[in-house]
């Protein structure tokens, strides 16, 4: 069967707090909605997913799913309702057999509960599939500050998304739909549809208040990775070299395409290395002139940025710098704030060391500058 997901995420998201609607805000590195997609996306049984959202929130979108191959948004409503309507409305031209219906502050559906829902279609007679877990705590009525009465929780069951129809059935269903309505099993049973139930996830809960975002950080699962980089510039005519983004004066320059900063350079190609993302030049290429004379400190910027764009989180880098001179100790401390201003780390994750090669080899014989470097990330499982 074809599948296609339609993630509703066109509210405002204001109990989260934030500053943005809480599918824009960040969860190890990532926004939420972020995280939505790339689940449903990963499914094999999913062939697309679109996301109903706020027009108005279109920049925040456009940067929150940046590189995923996802068709054109769609404008949603006032309502969960009319959002949700729209999605289905848009799919209409080229119309799935099953279609599932999700929440984007639900970021974190494992496979296994998609596995289950779709299963439940094996049954011709079943319209529609719904994720839910027992209600195991007592339920109480109350009013006024007191207890006034007990409600039974046989047969109740909390309701998670994504909901999965039969599309054909759910559009109906929606444009018959009297207002009003909070989820799609609401408007499936008032049309007389056969709703199955399937096993829910605690994982699946939805991001509502401000502590739900450190709950859900706290369930993503991080790997360690470390790698090194190495670079050397020789010396050329100039007046001061540019070493872990500091200008150290000097009684000649660093030879390179860029400011030659060996320093950044290394410790770019230790980023990189994290995240098997090849080296610096591959990313900035010596024979492009456009970086000729460049400062460094934006490519290790951007090697920072592709880490935490996989949503990685940068625990520590280490800069050993090689040469007889000039002194790097006078310079150390401003090289620790500059690493860590651009990389946006506290100076406490950040080291720098010089060494000597005792005056062997080219550093030894003040013919150049050579650096090497450490990095360690966390990069959060699948």
């Amino acid at each position: 069967m074809r599948i296609h997901a339609i993630i509703v995420a066109a509210g405002s998201g204001i109990r989260a707090g934030g500053g943005v609607p809480k599918q824009y805000r960040a969860v190890a590195g990532k926004p939420l909605l972020r995280h939505a997609v790339e689940r449903l996306l990963g499914h094999p049984a999913v062939a697309g997913v679109t996301v109903v959202i706020n027009p108005e929130c279109r920049t925040l979108y456009d940067d929150a799913v940046a590189g995923l191959s996802l068709p054109e948004p769609v404008a949603g409503g006032a309502t969960r309702q009319e959002s949700v309507a729209a999605g289905l409305e848009a799919l209409a031209a080229d119309p799935p057999e099953l279609v599932l219906v999700h929440d984007a502050a639900r970021a974190f559906v494992p496979d296994v509960m998609i596995d289950a829902l779709l299963a439940a279609f094996a049954d011709p007679s079943v319209d529609g599939a719904c994720p839910a877990l027992p209600q195991v705590d007592s339920l109480r009525r109350g009013e006024a500050g007191r207890f006034s009465g007990s409600v039974d929780r046989v047969n109740l069951w909390r309701v998670q998304t994504p909901q999965a129809f039969r599309y054909p059935a759910l559009l109906a269903a929606h444009r018959a739909a009297a207002p009003g309505a909070t989820d799609e099993v609401a408007i499936a049973l008032a049309a007389g549809l056969s709703v199955a139930i399937t096993p829910g996830d605690e994982r699946a809960f939805k991001v509502t208040e401000p502590d739900d975002f450190a709950k859900a950080e706290a369930m993503t699962v991080y790997s360690s990775r470390a790698a090194s980089g190495f670079d050397v510039h020789k010396f050329g005519p100039g007046d001061h070299v540019w070493l872990c983004g500091i200008k150290v004066p000097h009684d000649h320059g660093l030879i390179g395409h860029s400011d030659a900063d060996a320093g950044l350079h290394a410790l770019t190609d230790a980023l990189l290395g994290t995240i098997a993302a090849g080296d610096i030049g591959d990313h900035f290429p010596p024979s492009d002139e456009h970086w000729r004379g460049a400062a460094s400190d934006q490519f290790l910027a951007h090697a920072a940025s592709l880490v935490r764009d996989r949503g990685g989180l940068i625990d520590h880098v280490d800069v050993t710098l090689i040469c007889e001179r000039p002194k790097v100790g006078p310079h150390r401390e401003a090289m620790r704030a500059r690493i860590a201003e651009i990389l946006g780390l506290a100076v406490d994750r950040v080291s720098v060391k010089a060494t000597t090669t005792e005056k062997l080899g080219f550093t030894g014989r003040q013919e150049g500058i050579a650096a090497q470097a450490m990095a360690s990330v966390r990069l959060p499982e699948p």
